[in-house]
């Protein structure tokens, strides 16, 4: 057997085993099981395919499609490592230096991508990459120059921590909404196209990209939601407490 050979077999090895991987790993946090694992696991895994792959062809290469899959490669491990921050109690320490993490990588791909949605203002709006918007939409500029704004300003409240339940809620909606009414259709299309199997390849990976981007922002939200300190109950108890020390 020649080196080929070889190398061709372990790539069929390591993609069966990723494939098993991101299937247990998403029954695990479909089922809450185990998600602290399952969610640490799977932002690791998304690291090293940066580190081995994806970061060292776009620094050979550069480009903005190579680096904005860098930036998403990054953002779904730390989606996972907020899930897994969560899971582990968010207001202890190692939960909150998790979500930590996360939020921050987040954010960088929120302002990454909101820049490049005014920079190319026809393509598909959430993960900027290569695929241009249908013509039967109308308003294709508006929806690209709104969704980037959406994604800055929330970037810059997830990196300055403020707002960031808010922020996070809202965009995480609009992003789902995009999928629904624009990504839905687009992989429709593809689906019924009888020309070629890349087509609906393609459509599969940038709906479920999107979808899987939007479940990353809202997982933050729901983060926010585990660190946050139990004031309400002190706000209603309070007032009952002071006319009893009165």
């Amino acid at each position: 057997m020649n080196l080929v050979a070889v190398v061709h077999a372990v790539a069929f090895v390591l993609a069966y085993f990723v494939g098993f991987a991101l299937i247990a790993a998403s029954l695990s946090i479909a089922t809450k099981s185990q998600v602290r694992w399952s969610g640490l696991l799977f932002g690791i895994m998304m690291f090293l395919f940066v580190a081995m792959i994806h970061f060292p062809g776009a620094v050979t290469s550069g480009g903005r499609i190579l680096w904005t899959i860098v930036i998403r490669e990054m953002s779904f491990g730390g989606g996972g490592w907020v899930l897994a921050g969560i899971a582990m109690g968010g207001s202890r320490a190692p939960g909150k230096n998790l979500i930590a993490v996360g939020r921050v990588l987040i954010a960088i791909a929120a302002i990454f991508f909101g820049v490049q949605h005014f920079l190319h203002p026809l393509g598909l709006p959430g993960v900027p990459l290569e695929k241009q918007m249908p013509t039967w939409i109308p308003a294709r500029p508006f929806i690209d120059y709104l969704t980037g704004a959406f994604l800055i300003v929330a970037g810059v409240c997830f990196l300055a921590a403020r707002k960031t339940r808010m922020a996070a809620t809202y965009l995480g909606a609009w992003i789902v909404l995009l999928v629904v009414v624009i990504y839905a259709p687009v992989l429709i299309g593809a689906l019924a196209d009888p020309s070629t199997a890349v087509k609906k390849v393609e459509g599969l990976n940038y709906f479920a990209d999107t979808l899987l981007f939007g479940g990353v922002i809202l997982s933050l939200a729901r983060a926010m939601t585990a660190i946050a300190p139990p004031s309400a109950k002190f706000t209603e108890s309070a007032p009952n407490s002071s006319l009893r020390t009165v």
